[in-house]
């Protein structure tokens, strides 16, 4: 990385000198730098607004980027490491989705874990390609799906010869990391590509001492969410590409669903995280870690309450842990993490990542403070002693493994029928059921619908999960593929 080229921000320059020239908008967008819109500016300010302009010559263009917009991915790809990398304007789930279309074709085989996002799964949807689940185990205690064991890898690969590329999450939600560089070095030796959700990783590009970033072993390509932990504004992303991957293709691929009307707000808030991470990411993560482990050991001084980290690593489904993944086990005080989660923002005015049946997220990263640290851990304190209680009655399992019938095209687009939730035992769904966040599908069109999986959604749903997906928003009701007569 050439740190002198690093401090350098071309968009965020372009539009400053944009700024200072005070120019006279005949075009969009409509608010004319908010003096049609006086609530808006009043909300975001004049700086803000004044900077929500539309594609012109010297502020480039996302599309076809030429001058400054190029010049800021030639830097991120720098910074990262990577051959090529894109600015994706439409959150993680635009730069996945563009992976996936890169290379899967209607019919293509891609090996995965169960456990993605619904984004790998939409795009599955959208290109008629055909998942090859690689189940991960499940913790035990924790309740948990894992990473990718390397040998359930080889497997899949050495049963499906034909498959096109194997996509690996890591780190998960939880923190969980597989053998990336074992799962890279197998796939590229049958001649598979490498896809890498890493929308939780942008910080292993930066830090020390943590589990390897995408780049680093040489995946082909990494979906890298920015906005997480990298600074930058929700719905920002990067894309990153190896060297054998063709850019000129992967951006025809982006253009087919990514706007021609980029927020220059979330391109410039990239260009200015990207420097900043490249400047000072060490030193900021170095802190993040600090914070996380002393936030672990304080937690794990509450009874009841489990904060895991690399103690789980055991070289197979956890080769290794991201320690600033805050995830709390909280089975042991007799709460689900939701109803904990409801608890911290309810009672406390603490707003955490996502909390599901067994455990929570906190989010650490560079812009959280000790003191704040200090305040969750006394609120989990105070939690424990005035909601603790016997944990039996709760479930153990955050993921139940899904046995699919159908690739997931053909049922999201084949003719469907609402049932009771309750009677659909023994049927192929045809939508989307999932917690969000963290957006991982209970049950994805094409699988079948078991009595536990049913059992599952009503205990989420009665513990105060968001469910998301279905077409009934309290999944009351399923569609279900309609079967023949």
């Amino acid at each position: 990385m050439n740190l002198e080229r690093q401090k350098s921000a071309p968009i965020y320059e372009a539009l400053e000198e944009f700024r200072r020239r005070r120019v006279v908008p005949f075009d969009v967008p409509g608010h004319k730098r908010g003096r049609g819109n006086p609530e808006l500016v009043q909300l975001l300010g004049e700086k803000c607004v004044g900077l929500d302009v539309n594609s012109m010559k010297p502020l480039d263009n996302l599309c076809n980027p030429v001058s400054v917009i190029r010049e800021a991915e030639e830097l991120a790809a720098d910074a990262f490491g990577a051959s090529h990398a894109f600015f994706m304007v439409g959150g993680t789930t635009s730069s996945v989705q563009s992976m996936v279309l890169s290379v899967c074709r209607a019919g293509d085989k891609i090996i995965l874990p169960r456990n993605v996002h619904k984004s790998v799964i939409n795009a599955l949807i959208l290109c008629g390609g055909v998942p090859v689940y690689v189940n991960p185990p499940i913790h035990p205690l924790i309740g948990v799906a894992l990473g990718m064991e390397v040998s359930a890898v080889e497997k899949a690969i050495r049963e499906n010869p034909d498959a096109v590329a194997v996509l690996v999450n890591n780190p998960t939600y939880y923190g969980i990391c597989s053998d990336l560089r074992a799962i890279t070095a197998l796939a590229h030796a049958h001649g598979m590509q490498v896809l890498v959700d890493e929308a939780h990783g942008t910080h292993l590009y930066f830090g020390e001492d943590m589990p390897v970033s995408a780049m680093e072993v040489g995946a082909d390509m990494a979906a890298v969410s920015m906005h997480k932990s990298g600074g930058s504004l929700t719905q920002s992303s990067l894309l990153l590409l190896g060297p054998k991957v063709d850019p000129a293709h992967v951006r025809s691929i982006i253009n087919l669903t990514q706007t021609t009307s980029a927020s220059y707000l979330l391109l410039s808030s990239l260009d200015i995280s990207r420097r900043n991470l490249a400047l000072r990411g060490k030193e900021s993560f170095r802190k993040v870690i600090r914070m996380a482990e002393y936030a672990r050991e304080e937690i794990n001084s509450i009874e009841g309450f489990y904060a895991y980290g690399r103690d789980l690593v055991d070289g197979k489904g956890v080769y290794d842990f991201d320690v600033t993944k805050l995830s709390v086990y909280t089975r042991g005080m007799g709460l689900t993490g939701i109803e904990v989660y409801d608890l911290l923002r309810d009672e406390y005015d603490i707003q955490i990542e996502f909390g599901d049946i067994g455990n929570l997220l906190a989010y650490i990263s560079i812009g959280d403070r000790l003191q704040d640290i200090e305040r969750l851990v006394g609120a989990l304190e105070d939690i424990q002693g005035l909601y603790g209680r016997e944990p039996s009655g709760l479930a153990v399992k955050d993921f139940v493994s899904p046995t699919v019938v159908y690739s997931p095209q053909k049922p999201f687009y084949s003719e469907k029928e609402s049932l009771p939730l309750k009677n659909c035992a023994g049927r192929v769904s045809g939508e989307f059921v999932m917690c969000y966040p963290p957006g991982i599908p209970i049950l994805a069109p094409g699988e079948l619908v078991t009595k536990e999986i049913i059992d599952h959604i009503l205990y989420a749903r009665e513990k105060g999960c968001s469910l998301q997906g279905a077409a009934d928003p309290h999944v009351d009701f399923l569609q279900v593929i309609r079967e023949e007569p």
